[in-house]
Formats: C-alpha cells, structure tokens, sequence
C-alpha cells in the first residue's frame, strides 16, 4: 500500500471553491492580462410588458457567451429569434468583440443557428443520450 501526500473530497465546499478559481483566474492573467466577465441580458416583451423571449450569458475573453435564448412556443418562426440575435450582435460588436459563442442540443435548434450565420464547431455526441450536443460560433466582422 502507497501513501499518498493528498486526498480527495467530493460535496459542496465553497472555501476549496474559490481556492481553485482564484488559483486558475491568476494563473490566466499571467497568461493573457487582465480580464473580466461581465452579465449580458435581453428580453423581448409584448405590449403589456409580459416576456415573450430571450437570452443571457456573459461578455468576456473577447467573446460573447450565450448561456440561454428561449421563445415563447407561439412566437417561433416568426423572426423574434433572428432579431433577438441581431441585437446581441450588434452588442458584441459595439463592445468590440470577435464573435459569439453558444451550444444547443439536437432536439432545440441548431439549424436555427446556422440559418444566422453560425458555425458548428463540435458536436458532443450522446449527450443526452440519444442525442447530440452542438457547439458553434459566429465570428463577428471587424
């Protein structure tokens, strides 16, 4: 039997957390400088105020990260997606960055994304199982 000089803990540890974000965020700066996330989020709302779509995510490393985007189920293929996209675009590119980045699986919307200019990048097949899970970007023109 070997000792080892370590061991491992599994479960919820918010002290050990941010030990390794704090270690891995100065380790980037050494690498690249400075950086920053900052929340990014837009709504779409009908004329009484009710949201009907939108996204989140966060701006940063140059890029704009879409976590989430949802429409409403009677508002699909009526163009709110594209113009909610166009808005975030135009964002990312008025706060200077490269592209826009995001995934979505086999049974939401990945033709959707490629219909406005995204690229597949990865797939990450059987996830969830029987399914595929789709990373793609959209490099902004400078």
């Amino acid at each position: 039997m070997t000792d080892t000089p370590y061991c491992f803990s599994l479960g919820a540890d918010a002290e050990a957390m941010a030990v390794v974000r704090q270690g891995l965020e100065r380790f980037n700066v050494e690498q690249i400088g400075p950086y920053a996330y900052e929340d990014f989020q837009l709504y779409a709302r009908d004329r009484g105020g009710q949201v009907i779509g939108g996204m989140f995510g966060h701006f940063g490393m140059g890029w704009l990260y879409i976590d989430y985007l949802w429409l409403n189920d009677t508002l699909r293929s009526h163009g709110l997606g594209g113009k909610l996209l166009k808005r975030a675009e135009d964002e990312a590119q008025r706060r200077g960055c490269k592209g826009l980045f995001l995934y979505t699986y086999s049974f939401q919307a990945p033709d959707f994304y490629q219909k406005q200019g995204f690229q597949i990048m990865g797939v990450l097949e059987d996830c969830p199982p029987g399914h595929q899970r789709y990373y793609l970007k959209k490099t902004l023109k400078e």
